[in-house]
């Protein structure tokens, strides 16, 4: 009951065509995923929200450990609530009948996979809401390869810090231990701050926060955003050449005989030789 069914997941996401994991969610490819490391907020945010309309997928202000390190792969949510005692026994012997053990946090770390981002909404609590210490940070890590986002905190902070390739956004930091808290849903929608999150999104962390990509736009938000890097290249190119005045390339729009000169230049670095290494 604390894990939604596959079909369940599949139905929340009707706009993937592609293909599924085993839960339900939505597979991006892994090529995506990479390719969507080098893409800003700013380029997400101008597909996501400025042109389809999904004004809700961004959220800032977060306590970041290791804003070198940027954050991609596929959202697995976990929802969890404060405690009420006869809520909490139903949950507990669920789980306890589908043979889980330890935590109700741990329930969900334990299936996780590689490229796999694990969004939690504990509701901003920070005292007694610390998902993850050195331990579970440790066993994410190795499952994943990416990183947790928490809208709760964290404990153990100098031993998870030492995990300098693994992300982690949260809101603060405490000694305690989590308590007084029930997990209600895993791969369930979920709330985060002022953002929706749906199983199946690519989360896109970076400096400056976190989008929520809905998975059918993934490819178009990467696609964008090379192609956007490929304009600023061009332009910054002809500018150093004296070709075109800034007020010709700062613009949204290029004039017909711009963009054509941009065609034939991309044409000419596609058809460039790799360069030896």
């Amino acid at each position: 009951m604390i894990f939604n069914a596959p079909e369940r997941v599949a139905a929340l996401t009707p706009r993937w065509s592609g293909e599924r994991a085993a839960d339900g969610r939505p597979q991006v490819p892994d090529d995506l995923i990479e390719r969507m490391r080098a893409v800003t907020n700013d380029e997400a945010w101008g597909v996501v929200e400025k042109r389809h309309g999904y004004r809700y997928q961004f959220e800032g202000n977060w306590l970041n450990l290791h804003p070198e390190v940027t954050l991609v792969g596929r959202a697995v949510t976990a929802m969890m609530v404060p405690l009420r005692p006869d809520l909490h026994e139903v949950v507990q012997a669920a789980g306890e009948a589908e043979g889980r053990s330890g935590g109700q946090n741990t329930w969900v770390i334990d299936t996780l996979t590689e490229n796999d981002v694990l969004v939690v909404d504990l509701f901003g609590k920070v005292r007694d809401g610390t998902f993850i210490g050195d331990n579970l940070a440790t066993a994410t890590r190795a499952r994943t390869k990416t990183g947790i986002v928490i809208h709760g905190s964290i404990r153990d902070f100098q031993r998870v810090n030492e995990l300098v390739d693994f992300a982690v956004f949260c809101r603060g930091i405490d000694p305690s231990a989590i308590a007084e808290v029930t997990l209600t849903g895993v791969n369930v929608p979920i709330r985060i701050g002022n953002a929706t999150v749906l199983p199946g999104d690519i989360v896109l962390g970076t400096p400056s926060g976190i989008t929520f990509v809905p998975p059918h736009l993934a490819q178009e938000v990467v696609e964008t955003s090379e192609d956007v890097r490929q304009r600023d290249v061009f332009g910054k190119q002809r500018l150093h050449e004296g070709t075109y005045t800034s007020g010709q390339i700062d613009v949204s729009v290029w004039p017909r005989d711009i963009e054509a000169d941009f065609e034939r230049w991309r044409a000419e670095q596609a058809s460039a030789p790799a360069p030896d290494r």
